[in-house]
């Protein structure tokens, strides 16, 4: 069997090399490398082809392609969202994404997305709360304790400062696993029982429910002036977690608003209400918070750049490591118009 050549390999990162990764680095240490990365991309956002994910909806959960390029890369991720599956020892949330050469079209990396995209989304809603939380928060409740909130924790205290965390869900098994594997993290963990009693002296407040209807986790007289919220639940139409009154009080900031009208919050809300996008912020194009009386929100839904920033963080932190697999993918004839040669010639 002949032996594949350069051109025809495109290192793949798989689970075991992405937990690897992160081991070998750690886990703040990549937090704060993914938020730099992502915010180093949103710095030049007008460079990138901006467009809502394509959706695939069914009545148990959605599939999605979210694409991007910035003129020299292009990266795409496959991820679905299925509230069910946990039922079925299953996970919520699974992808996998690709980073392509723009100049030639060939993929030069292929990576396992469902453990970076907790990161990647666990960065930005840090750098969303450092841009526009409270100055020197230290407390954030945390609402809702499936697989995301670990990682909203821990870059929260890598990248915003924050010292202590209040969980609440309303599964207290879910909780317990979030407390257990929070401890010796650094943070003051805090275990609670109902979503008041969590959002209690917190500053920041982030909802990361899974209900795949219009929920209302927070009711309009939990939420006190002064605060920053990140929404992260809401990601389709129909999904959101938030009372309309709570967004009328806030100052909303967004990613794409052309994707969050659709799957965020505002979905709730008129179609030209008056929102930020993130990006402008960072950049010193608009105002961030205003004052420490005022409600922030950060109403995300994840976004294609972000998957994009991550992957290249990705392929630039593999170089000289062991931390993935050269696959075999691109047919790689030695006459490049003998494609049907090759195939007879490997019999």
């Amino acid at each position: 069997m002949t032996q594949p050549s350069q051109k025809a390999l495109v290192p793949f990162v798989s689970v075991d090399h992405m937990m690897q990764l992160i081991n070998h680095i750690g886990m703040a240490p990549m937090l704060q490398g993914l938020c730099a990365r992502i915010e180093d991309d949103f710095r030049r956002w007008p460079l990138f082809d901006k467009t809502p994910r394509v959706a695939s909806h069914s009545d148990v959960g959605v599939i999605e392609l979210m694409p991007t390029s910035d003129g020299d890369v292009y990266g795409f991720k496959y991820v679905n969202g299925h509230p069910a599956n946990t039922q079925d020892g299953l996970q919520t949330v699974t992808a996998f994404g690709l980073l392509s050469d723009v100049a030639t079209g060939y993929p030069v990396l292929f990576s396992e997305m469902t453990i970076l995209t907790a990161l990647r989304t666990a960065a930005t809603s840090a750098l969303a709360a450092k841009t526009l939380a409270p100055k020197g928060s230290k407390v954030m409740a945390m609402i809702g304790n499936g697989a995301q909130s670990e990682f909203q924790s821990m870059a929260m205290m890598a990248i915003v400062g924050i010292e202590e965390v209040r969980l609440y869900d309303v599964d207290a098994a879910a909780t317990a696993k979030c407390a257990r594997n929070l401890e010796g993290s650094g943070l003051r963990v805090v275990s609670c029982t109902s979503a008041e009693d969590a959002i209690l002296g917190a500053q920041i407040i982030t909802t990361c429910t899974a209900d795949k209807q219009y929920a209302t986790i927070l009711t309009d007289n939990m939420v006190g002036a002064g605060v920053h919220i990140n929404a992260i639940g809401g990601d389709c139409p129909g999904k959101t977690e938030l009372a309309p009154a709570i967004l009328h009080r806030a100052e909303i900031f967004v990613e794409y608003p052309e994707q969050t009208r659709i799957e965020g919050e505002i979905q709730q809300l008129e179609p030209d209400h008056k929102v930020t996008e993130l990006w402008e912020v960072i950049t010193g194009t608009a105002t961030g918070r205003k004052d420490a009386k005022q409600i922030t929100l950060f109403d995300s839904v994840g976004f294609a750049i972000e998957d994009f920033s991550a992957l290249c963080y990705v392929r630039d932190a593999i170089k000289d490591t062991a931390f993935f697999t050269p696959l075999d993918m691109l047919a790689d004839p030695d006459d490049p118009r003998d494609l049907f040669g090759m195939v007879a010639r490997a019999k």
